[in-house]
């Protein structure tokens, strides 16, 4: 066995103490950004502004946000005012305020709005499509004169509706995804919750439908987290709240 050279074992050496004594740093790395996107659901009873954030970090292709404050709405729901439709935008203007004050002015171009109707509007619609039409139309120029990204204002299906609280369900219990001991995402390995939504006069059932089962005709086809979920509704017309109501008064009176 041939021997290092005392000259080669003395630069090795000093090299080690060298590296041992000069102060290292970490490589810096650049944060995520940070993005934000408002929402406002405009419901039976009243509207709310929804401001949600997330970084550009994505478990398989889908984004992961979270919800940061909630502002109600002051004033009549959306429907109301379809005899006034001028007066719709003011409504919005407390929130739309709040929402500048706690997004940062250099991402107000940058953030998404959006406006989404349910019930209310979708009655107003089929009783007097011309009012619905008009009052969509204020709240657009409304929500246009804001500093944000408008991408829209329109009334959402009953399928729709439906397909978005399933989403939001199976988000908040983790259904899609999960955080691993190391805080990493992974798969959740759970299968997907089905949704029961009681309304005033009916109730909604919805529910993925599993890659080869016979799919009911209609539906909302998803694609999250790197998987497509095929989300179907059922409604159950004079199964709600109303109903419940009177069924109870009726055993109380027997």
């Amino acid at each position: 066995r041939e021997l290092l050279p005392p000259w080669l074992v003395i630069v090795a050496g000093l090299t080690g103490i060298v590296l041992l004594c000069v102060s290292t740093k970490d490589v810096p790395v650049a944060p995520p950004r940070t993005k934000y996107g408002i929402v406002l659901d405009a419901g039976p009873s009243r509207t709310t502004l929804f401001i949600y954030q997330w970084t550009t970090t994505k478990a398989n292709k889908t984004g992961v946000i979270r919800e940061c404050s909630s502002c109600p709405v002051q004033g009549l729901r959306i429907s109301n005012y379809s005899g006034s439709p001028q007066e719709v935008g003011k409504s919005l203007e407390q929130c739309l305020n709040r929402a500048q004050e706690e997004i940062p002015a250099e991402l107000h171009s940058q953030t998404p709005l959006y406006l989404g109707a349910t019930t209310s509007m979708r009655q107003l619609n089929l009783t007097n499509p011309t009012r619905a039409d008009s009052l969509l139309a204020a709240l657009t120029a409304a929500l246009k004169s804001s500093p944000f990204d408008f991408q829209g204002a329109q009334i959402l299906s009953s399928p729709d509706e439906e397909a978005f609280n399933w989403v939001a369900v199976n988000y908040v219990l983790e259904n899609f995804f999960k955080y691993d001991w190391r805080g990493q995402l992974v798969p959740s390995g759970k299968g997907m919750a089905g949704v029961l939504s009681v309304g005033r006069t009916s109730a909604q059932l919805t529910f993925k439908v599993e890659e080869g089962n016979q799919a009911p005709k209609g539906g909302v086809r998803l694609q999250l987290y790197g998987k497509t979920h095929n989300v179907y509704t059922h409604h159950c017309p004079c199964h709600g709240t109303d109903q419940l109501r009177s069924r109870l008064l009726s055993v109380l009176i027997q």
